[in-house]
């Protein structure tokens, strides 16, 4: 497949509401996602006959595509202690589109309270308050795309 027919792919690929694309032929095979903090495209060919030598080159194309920070901090981090996201998915604050969310900015929490859902595989995910506080910080919009290990929200 050639580079030019890679690009115009990426770009109809980042223009669609897809968050996975892959494409197989023969050999070849094309995988777009928008589920990392970059997309990216790999093109493996066929083996490459030469006298002893067996090459399989690949290409990777990168999106240059970074998500910026969701909460500034102007004066620096917020107290508490970062409550982590334990799997990759959509984070949710609220139960519902037209309801209020679960915790805000200043509210007190209890061990086991539900902070947020996360979405991973059409499984919702409660994610529960590690320990009784006060959020001081939410590190995450809704229906953010978050990876493991990804400060969710701040408690003290």
């Amino acid at each position: 497949m050639e580079v030019t027919a890679i690009k115009d792919l990426m770009s109809q690929f980042d223009a669609s509401s897809l968050r996975e694309f892959s494409y197989k032929n023969g050999s070849e095979d094309l995988v777009f996602s928008k589920n990392e903090s970059s997309a990216l495209a790999t093109i493996e060919s066929a083996s490459v006959a030469a006298p002893a030598v067996s090459a399989t080159p690949t290409i990777a194309v990168a999106a240059a595509e970074e998500v910026a920070p969701v909460a500034a901090q102007a004066t620096g981090q917020a107290e508490g202690e970062e409550v982590a996201s334990p799997l990759v998915g959509v984070a949710y604050l609220s139960p519902g589109p037209d309801k209020s969310a679960f915790v805000s900015v200043g509210d007190s929490v209890k061990k086991g309270q539900t902070l947020m859902i996360i979405e991973a595989m059409k499984v919702m995910n409660e994610i529960p308050a590690p320990h009784d506080g006060m959020v001081t910080e939410i590190l995450v919009a809704n229906e953010d795309v978050v990876e493991f290990g990804q400060g969710l929200v701040r408690i003290k």
